[in-house]
């Protein structure tokens, strides 16, 4: 995923000077700063997820399907292999998306910024899901399948169900990808089909998640409103005209001086 964003990162350094008729504004300092703030805390969240610890045999025997809230107990124990591997067609196809705007003349001269925006939106989108997965202890449905292999159940990486990540991706690409194409062309007859499309995607991949034990239903929801907001408001944000709204990276410092505490993404609007 970090290649992906990477080239077209590169790619929108080529053909951003080139930019024109866009409903958008784009500032390479500005952008190239939230940028770089997200992709910091995206490796600080996977740090937290590389650390995080497989559960003990008595913390395993101790699981009861009874425990877990009403809406999710049903995809208790949910395991597919195939649904796993399916999953991942829409989820590299929404890290894909700014290539279906190249037959486009409009979407295609401004193809280094729909790039930037992209980026943005990804990584905005990572740092939800990796400080929330690295942060919050929370097991997969197919830890409460007693077929599988305790190693299996009790490994760290089973225990990271909140958010649901390639839900969040799917959304956010899909969403993206509708976002940008509403934007260039308001007055097509394809609008309602575009975001019927993006929202048939995302809850596909939420379905799959699920089926293959990966995710309980709220994971999904979570996944998808993080990668619906991330799609929409990237884009909209960067909006002509919608100067008083406005992204940036912040930072707070301990009160001696020593260093920083915490980074971020701050949202305002000006009145």
């Amino acid at each position: 995923m970090k290649k992906i964003l990477l080239s077209f990162f590169c790619i929108s350094l080529f053909f951003s000077s080139y930019a024109q008729e866009s409903p958008y504004k784009t500032s390479a300092w500005k952008d190239g700063a939230i940028i770089t703030g997200a992709v910091g805390l995206n490796v600080l969240g996977f740090t937290f997820i590389q650390n995080k610890e497989a559960l003990t045999e008595a913390e395993v025997a101790a699981l009861n399907k009874n425990d877990i809230a009403g809406i999710n107990r049903w995809a208790a124990g949910n395991y597919s292999e195939k649904a796993d591997a399916i999953s991942y067609i829409p989820f590299y196809a929404a890290l894909g998306m700014p290539l279906v705007f190249l037959p486009s003349e409009a979407e295609r001269k401004n193809f280094g910024q729909i790039s930037v925006l992209f980026v943005e939106t990804m990584a905005v989108t990572g740092v939800f899901y990796t400080m929330t997965a690295g942060l919050i202890d929370k097991s997969r449905p197919l830890v409460y399948n007693e077929n599988l292999p305790f190693g299996e159940r009790a490994e760290g990486g089973a225990q990271r169900s909140f958010i649901a990540g390639h839900t969040a991706v799917a959304t956010a690409g899909t969403f993206f990808a509708a976002k940008v194409f509403n934007d260039f062309h308001p007055d097509s007859k394809a609008i309602p089909y575009v975001w019927g499309g993006a929202t048939g995607i995302s809850v596909l991949m939420g379905y799959l998640r699920t089926k293959a034990g990966k995710h309980f239903l709220t994971d999904n929801i979570a996944g998808f409103v993080v990668g619906a907001a991330s799609g929409i408001l990237i884009p909209e944000l960067h909006k002509k005209g919608n100067e008083r709204l406005d992204l940036y990276p912040t930072a707070t410092y301990n009160l001696n001086g020593t260093g920083i505490n915490t980074k971020g993404l701050a949202l305002s609007y000006k009145f």
